[in-house]
């Protein structure tokens, strides 16, 4: 049967980018259905990634040169900076990035219509666009990548004047004194460090009993040490939350419970000027046509894939956030790559064992790997390595103090089990780790090789040694480790 199509992609975002790419290599007739109106990149370029860091970057320049010149700080960057400023250095990002999907995928001869794709059957794709008219495409393939949406807030209302989500954070006319974040995940570390940076008297209410519990315990201390130091208060096991305006106060008032034996049902209020919400999000599986052809979900509504991104039906693919985790942008680029190289080549692709995470906050957290806590559990014999920002060269030359390299390896083979950063540039350092874990290496690594001078990666040199003498303590002869 001859299709119109070989693959149709729902969705833009990372997952379906690259899918689109990879399967134009492969000289296939490609089309990307996106439902949203105006833009390409979903998520990823318009409302989530790009927009958050771009917004993030300008607040950590800021930082920067008050930390470098002492008396900029007297003055608080609200007093200095007009938020339209730094959102302009947003605006343009976002133009440059959408520019370039655009025209990357008219270069790959890619087609695109806009418009909400539905499945009609396993081989069909119906979209009816914003002026109600109604196509229908046929394939050979379909891959579903169609991102996550946030769950509406329980008690109160999400208005974009007050009360702030993931897009209208990013259109802000003024640099908040007060902010409140309701949510519990990375977005909320990441948006509470940024606007701190920029002096605002930032505060969490998080509705788990733990903040982050996935990262490494060393890691975990030194955010703590950064947020106390910026003055981000974090209260956990926060519910009930209610959020009303104060007209005589002229001021917004959130009030909470704190679920735990010791406040038995006691009612906090915190006055601030705005609220983000940041809450959970949800899969966006729904009204795509999936129940009657078969493709199956999870209990929470992510499509069940395997590890090649093939969905109980043999032709439908899913990728990115609506095939649940990861749910990274990072890793959505390859599962889509991967999901083209299943439909179209016979070479074998998989997502790696190891992947690396990055958290945007400031200071940067980054790791891959098993912390120093889950390797114990696995019975590995541990042993660490640490480096202190502090203590190396361009930690000084860029009056970075704040940070840690941790180095989490196996004291009988040296083998690596987990790298964990927190500092300036975590995100770029952690694939040096990686690749020497990837290919085989193990701390000695870092011992044997030069690396430049001065520079972050230095860290990795001082972990080594700094865990070679932990062995070499714990009984292990210094020089049976160096051969």
């Amino acid at each position: 049967m001859k299709y119109d199509y070989d693959v149709i992609i729902l969705g833009s975002g990372p997952a379906g980018f690259s899918c689109a790419m990879q399967s134009s290599k492969f000289g296939k007739k490609v089309l990307v259905v996106e439902a949203n109106e105006n833009h390409l990149g979903g998520a990823w370029i318009n409302s989530g990634t790009v927009p958050s860091k771009a917004l993030r970057e300008t607040a950590r320049i800021i930082q920067r040169f008050q930390n470098q010149f002492p008396e900029e700080a007297k003055e608080k960057p609200y007093s200095k900076y007009l938020m339209g400023d730094l959102l302009s250095y947003k605006d343009q990002i976002l133009q440059s990035k959408n520019e370039k999907v655009q025209n990357d995928l008219q270069k790959n001869e890619v087609d695109t219509y806009r418009g909400y794709g539905t499945l009609i059957d396993k081989n069909t794709i119906e979209v009816k666009n914003w002026n109600g008219d109604v196509k229908q495409f046929t394939t050979k393939f379909v891959l579903l990548a169609t991102g996550t949406s946030t769950i509406p807030p329980n008690g109160f209302n999400v208005d974009n004047n007050i009360v702030l989500d993931y897009n209208s954070i990013l259109s802000l006319t003024h640099i908040p004194r007060r902010l409140v974040i309701l949510g519990s995940g990375i977005n909320a570390i990441e948006y509470a460090t940024t606007f701190s940076s920029l002096g605002t008297r930032v505060t969490i209410l998080s509705d788990s009993d733990e903040f982050l519990p996935f990262l490494d315990n060393d890691i975990a201390e030194e955010l703590a040490v950064c947020l106390k130091k910026s003055a981000i208060e974090i209260v956990k096991s926060a519910n009930n939350i209610s959020v009303s305006v104060n007209d005589l106060r002229g001021s917004v008032e959130v009030m909470h419970q704190i679920s735990n034996d010791k406040e038995k049902g006691r009612k906090y209020v915190l006055e601030t000027e705005h609220v983000l919400y940041l809450g959970p999000k949800k899969p966006n599986s729904t009204k795509l046509g999936l129940e009657k052809i078969g493709v199956k979900l999870d209990k929470d509504g992510f499509i069940k894939t395997n590890a090649t991104f093939q969905t109980s039906v043999e032709n439908i693919f899913a990728a990115g956030d609506v095939a649940g985790f990861p749910r990274l942008a990072s890793a959505s680029f390859s599962q889509g790559r991967i999901a083209s190289c299943k439909m179209f080549s016979s070479d074998p692709h998989s997502m790696p064992e190891q992947i690396p995470f990055a958290i945007y906050s400031i200071p940067e957290i980054s790791n891959i790997g098993l912390t120093q806590k889950e390797a114990t559990e696995k019975g590995y014999n541990v042993a660490v390595g640490r480096a202190y920002y502090k203590n190396i060269t361009q930690g000084d030359v860029s009056n970075q103090q704040t940070g840690l390299l941790k180095i989490v390896f196996d004291q009988d083979s040296l083998k690596i089990l987990g790298i964990h950063i927190i500092g300036e540039r975590a995100s770029d350092l952690i694939h040096l780790g990686q690749s020497v874990m990837n290919l085989g290496g193990d701390i000695r690594y870092f011992v044997d090789h030069v690396m430049n001078y001065p520079a972050y990666s230095e860290a990795y040199r001082i972990a080594a040694f700094n865990g070679i003498n932990f062995v070499h303590k714990a009984g292990v002869k210094y020089k049976k480790i160096l051969k």
